[in-house]
């Protein structure tokens, strides 16, 4: 009888715990993005430089800009969990690219980072999304 008892309290903690990292593995991608996004909108000189050292074409910058905040609303509004897979596709691959474009032009680990943090915000946002906000 304990151990019934036992376990649908540890399966309760386990998704409390589960919905706290999402929530805040989520607001902190959500923030990295937006303001990613809207960085790249103003089109501000040193995003402009950045993408002329990767090889980009500065236009790159609006398109990047409307997704990421297009991709913020999209994980951050309550249903819809087939559009939340495609937000969360979109980062992983902008994100993956960005880290792939620096890591092929050798820049420092300083100029990764940010990238790499979002990526590893993307990741650990979807892994623990809760039941409703996954595509059955």
């Amino acid at each position: 009888m304990n151990t019934v008892i036992g376990k649908k309290t540890n399966a309760r903690s386990m998704t409390k715990r589960n919905k706290m990292i999402y929530w805040i593995a989520t607001a902190w991608l959500a923030l990295g993005m937006l303001s990613a996004g809207i960085v790249q909108l103003m089109k501000m000189d040193a995003e402009v430089e950045m993408m002329k050292h990767l090889g980009y074409p500065s236009y790159f910058l609006i398109i990047l800009g409307v997704s990421k905040i297009l991709g913020v609303i999209a994980i951050l509004i309550p249903k819809f969990p087939l559009l939340k897979e495609w937000a969360y596709a979109g980062f992983f691959f902008t994100m993956s690219g960005a880290i792939i474009s620096h890591i092929g032009l050798g820049d420092s680990f300083g100029e990764i980072y940010q990238s790499l943090l979002l990526l590893i915000l993307t990741g650990v946002s979807w892994y623990f999304r809760p039941e409703d906000r996954r595509t059955k």
